[in-house]
């Protein structure tokens, strides 16, 4: 049988792709088929094609709206025609894998309709959502029945650009060129294509401290108005930043951009004294959205060096925690990420140490053992200092790994709990990737990857997890298993700013 079929409507759009699988490998037998242009020859040429395991259409498509340009490849999320609607749920999959090809790609509805459309009917085909026209994905999209299907349109023309004008015939050539670069991401497409068995490590997504710092916000901008001001990302999670960004939060990175008497949020990461103390200065109206936990730290930072102790703090460079931290204690507070950075220290005083509340147990384990053989008086750190939702996250990762052919962890690259799980899984030996959603899926990872385990860090929204998985069972059946390896029931109160 064959793996794949793509479908065109012209024989320039057919040997533009064929030109494109030249180099397909072996294994996936891809076939080009022209149908013809329009919904019924479409449809007759659909009904005969023999059997495959994925069908694709492409070619040249119409924009209707207004922000796709001549050039552009749209994925399309469904393809409409009538009162039908085909869903195409692994097109983030496939955006994301054209997108690394360098192709500028966007995801919507696909309109088929059965004569050329201009004008008028494009702007009230962009008012239901539609995103370019077509005259054949409709037809395809029918007879693909149980297959896997996706639709991928070039856009030639747009309401600005008509179809009959030198600005068109001009684009039609990258067009081209565009399609024989899509041909071969169809076909890794298709290859990744088969059913799956998905586990979902749980605890996973938001835990207390993010959920009651997002809700510091969005209870702020109720309250108070937009704009509202926050401090560095309120957590790290690039999703979670533009939905408060698109509510009116207004992200900065020192106080210095916040106008003077504004509502301020400082981050769940925390602060120094100092900015507390410029925030003061400067009157600003301030909300603090540090997570309790990270307040411990910094309430145990203060204690060991107010008796006279050098402050040992187990974490990373850079990290909005490990500055706040640190700040508290100027001048008796150092930072090691490692075991060699313990061989540099020389104190002339006590050592009591403490961590980064979002480190691997393991990792910072390592690191206090190393302290506490040097400095055999030193004390800490605490078995809590670490997380709760980091440590339950990374057992939950490591009851799934071992069983999985690849474990995705969905969170932004900046996510030091995210990138801790990614570590982690992969200290299990497993293939383990971080991604901030499904266009970052490669489709080259999925090739014969049959068990995926799937978690999350503690600032990512369950939602991305729901979509990962969307994805995955857009390439054929899948089977969903949750493997819970703790139940978590803490929730703190809200700062008395925000409270109902």
């Amino acid at each position: 049988m064959t793996g794949l079929i793509v479908c065109t409507a012209l024989g320039v759009e057919a040997r533009a792709v064929a030109r494109g699988l030249r180099r397909t490998p072996d294994h996936l037998r891809v076939r080009v088929v022209r149908v013809g242009m329009g919904p019924d020859r479409a449809a007759r040429a659909a009904a005969l094609l023999p059997p495959a395991a994925a069908l694709a259409v492409t070619g040249f498509g119409g924009a209707v709206h207004d922000g796709l340009r001549p050039g552009d490849v749209l994925v399309a999320t469904e393809v409409r025609s009538g009162g039908e609607v085909w869903p195409c749920p692994s097109a983030p999959l496939l955006a994301g894998e054209l997108a690394r090809a360098g192709l500028p790609v966007r995801t919507g509805p696909l309109f088929t309709s059965p004569r050329l459309v201009t004008g008028r009917e494009r702007r009230a085909l962009a008012r239901t959502g539609a995103y370019a026209v077509d005259m054949e994905s409709a037809p395809v999209a029918a007879a693909a029945g149980g297959r896997l299907f996706a639709a991928v349109r070039v856009i030639v023309d747009t309401p600005a650009a008509p179809l009959l004008s030198l600005a068109t015939i001009g684009g039609a050539l990258g067009a081209r060129r565009a399609l024989a670069r899509i041909g071969p991401v169809l076909a890794r497409w298709a290859a990744a294509a088969g059913p799956r068995r998905v586990l979902l490590a749980s605890p996973r997504s938001f835990c207390a401290g993010v959920e009651r710092a997002v809700e510091i916000v969005e209870r702020a901008l109720e309250r108070f108005g937009a704009p509202v001001y926050v401090r560095k990302q309120i957590v790290h999670n690039i999703h979670v930043v533009r939905d408060l960004e698109r509510r009116g939060a207004v992200f900065v990175d020192e106080l210095a951009e916040v106008p003077p008497g504004a509502v301020t949020v400082f981050s769940a990461h925390g602060v120094a004294p100092a900015v507390r103390e410029e925030a003061g200065r400067r009157g600003l109206r301030v909300v603090d959205a540090t997570c309790p936990l990270v307040a411990k730290v910094h309430a145990e930072a203060r204690r060991f060096a107010a008796r006279g102790d050098l402050v040992v703090l187990i974490g990373h460079a850079g990290h909005e925690e490990v500055e706040g931290v640190l700040g508290e204690v100027p001048g008796a507070g150092v930072l090691v990420e490692d075991e060699a950075g313990v061989a540099r220290l020389r104190p002339e005083r006590g050592v009591a140490c403490l961590t980064q509340t979002t480190l691997a147990a393991d990792e910072a384990g390592r690191v206090a053992a190393e302290i506490r053989r040097r400095f055999p008086g030193a004390e800490g750190p605490r078995g809590d200092d670490i997380c709760y939702a980091t440590t339950n996250r990374q057992r939950a990762v490591r009851a799934v790994a071992a069983e999985a052919d690849l474990v995705l962890v969905v969170g932004s690259a900046n996510s030091s709990n995210a990138l801790r799980l990614t570590e982690v899984a992969a200290r299990e030996g497993a293939s383990a990737h971080l991604v901030d959603g499904p266009g970052d899926v490669a489709l080259g990872w999925l090739r014969g990857a049959r068990t995926v385990a799937l978690t999350a860090g503690a600032s990512t929204p369950g939602s991305l997890v729901e979509a990962v998985a969307a994805a995955l069972g857009g390439l054929g059946p899948l089977e969903v298993e949750e493997r819970r390896v703790t139940e978590e029931n803490v929730a703190f109160t809200l700062p008395k700013e925000v409270r109902p």
